[in-house]
């Protein structure tokens, strides 16, 4: 059997969006940078965090799926074949949390709300 342990995000800025997601989820954090891997990004050419093709958003406690945001060319053109659904306590006071963090309305029933993150990434709050 298979268990979920990452889930991949194609897009244009993979530090920005990744730290978008880590002040979105509860308890996720972008993965912190030791000497070591600056070392790797600076001989790949690659000046700092701010430019990584690839970034990790853990979540602190361990428990739960890794989200990787990954650099690609070509940007985001239709709607999501996958997206995540959010669960939290007052709908109304998170949509304007997510909103505040960069995130845009897209639509809106009595029990959930869609929303976009800030590369037009559709995903759902209820």
């Amino acid at each position: 059997m298979s268990r979920l342990r990452d889930i991949v995000v194609d897009c244009g800025h993979p530090a920005s969006l990744a730290q978008f997601w880590a002040e979105a989820l509860t308890d996720y954090e972008v993965a912190p940078y030791d000497e070591a891997e600056l070392a790797r990004l600076r001989a790949e050419g690659i000046d700092g965090p701010e430019d990584d093709p690839l970034v990790l958003v853990q979540p602190i406690s361990g428990i739960g799926p890794r989200l990787f945001f990954q650099l690609v060319g070509e940007a985001k053109t239709t709607k999501n074949r996958v997206h995540l659904d959010l669960h939290c306590e007052d709908l109304a006071a998170e949509t304007q949390r997510l909103i505040d963090l960069g995130a845009t309305p897209l639509s809106r029933t009595d029990d959930w709300v869609v929303l976009a993150d800030p590369e037009g990434n559709e995903f759902c709050v209820q």
